[in-house]
């Protein structure tokens, strides 16, 4: 296994004392409760008090701004001093942030992802072991009969699209300035294939970005309805076009572009598959190529992130994929993914690494 150097110290030697490992246990056990009321320390705006105050703020004045109950207040403030996120001071019993909590409070991803694992994940993740066993998403079915999210994403509850869609999107959006540059700056591409396109949002970067470039989105039939309706009317529409496939399906084959295709772009996609079906969907595009064309995956590939909490959200993300998603994937670490690119035939050109919140782009091209 390759790890970045923050994973290979992180991951292969105890960093922790005794007493601090049995916290760590207990922390788990109890983790939860820690997350609901760290989540509503935000949410009722009590975290957002204690960041503007200056010397704290006690129980009775947290009670006037918020209207919370003393009982309710006490709750979540000794929980939150056991959990780390507020501090307070013996002499005035008066509360304060703590760095924990700050970052809980402003950092976006945290935040991101907090909304995503409440609303997305929470309840399902009680039927994860049936997930792992079974190999099925055996927690959507806490949102309805689908056999994936992806078929279910257009019929979710709205606050539980938001919170998907606003996931999806952070981690990718960040990374799209330097993807353009790549794609259109080095390699001078004037057609490409969006595979998994979603809502049209990259594809409305490219047209943007390249006033030549001709986009294709490739998704399921319901999610290019979706895009269609979200890029009405906006610069660049006329040049993306939709083709409704369903990639799980073997006999679905690859449209074929008259002229020749320079690019097929699958952006935090991959990870939606297992990896005998990532290698059946590479042997598809592959079929559509030319010893021209360059398939871009652009991935969070874990065992090369630069600072470890990332590869924390990576690794928690792939039980998103057991329980929720699909039942069979994960964020694949670089291994993985050469194996099935090998496997469908085709080599890795150059990666290119770090990238906005600590993406890849793998160049693959014909072996």
């Amino acid at each position: 296994m390759n790890l970045s150097p923050a994973l290979l110290q992180k991951y292969t030697k105890e960093q922790l004392s005794a007493r601090e490992a049995q916290r760590l246990a207990e922390f788990i056990a109890w983790g939860p409760v820690i997350f609901q009321i760290s989540r509503l320390m935000v949410k009722f705006g009590i975290l957002d008090l204690l960041r503007d105050s200056d010397e704290g703020m006690t129980i009775a004045e947290l009670q006037e701004k918020t209207g919370l109950s003393e009982y309710a207040l006490k709750i979540l403030l000794e929980g939150s001093l056991s959990i780390g996120t507020i501090l307070v001071n013996p002499e005035t019993d008066c509360y304060s942030l703590s760095k924990t909590g700050w970052f809980l409070l402003n950092d976006p991803a945290t935040r991101v992802n907090i909304d995503f694992n409440h609303d997305v994940n929470y309840m399902g993740m009680f039927n994860l072991e049936e997930a792992l066993l079974n190999g099925k998403p055996e927690g959507l079915k806490h949102f309805g009969d689908w056999p994936t999210v992806y078929e279910a994403l257009s019929s979710l509850p709205k606050q539980v699209q938001k919170s998907w869609f606003a996931f999806d999107h952070f981690y990718s959006d960040s990374s799209f300035p330097q993807a353009l540059e790549i794609i259109f700056k080095e390699h001078g591409v004037k057609s490409l294939y969006d595979v998994g396109g979603n809502t049209g949002k990259w594809a409305l970067q490219c047209v943007d970005y390249n006033p030549d470039v001709e986009v294709t989105i490739l998704d399921l039939p319901q999610q290019v309805e979706m895009m269609r309706e979200n890029i009405a009317g906006k610069q660049g529409a006329e040049r993306i076009s939709g083709y409704g496939i369903n990639l799980l399906d073997d006999n679905a084959q690859f449209p074929v572009r008259e002229g020749g295709l320079d690019a097929i772009w699958m952006s935090q996609f991959l990870d939606c598959f297992s990896m005998d079906e990532i290698v059946g969907i590479l042997s598809r595009a592959k079929a559509v190529m030319s010893g021209d064309t360059r398939i871009y995956i652009m991935e969070t590939l874990w065992d090369r992130q630069r600072f470890e909490p990332a590869t924390l959200c990576l690794t928690m993300t792939s039980v998103y994929f057991t329980a929720i998603a699909n039942g069979n994937s994960k964020m694949y670490n670089t291994a993985d993914l050469q194996q099935c690119i090998e496997k469908a035939g085709l080599t890795i050109e150059t990666i290119h690494d770090h990238l906005g919140q600590g993406h890849s782009i793998v160049v693959c091209k014909l072996k």
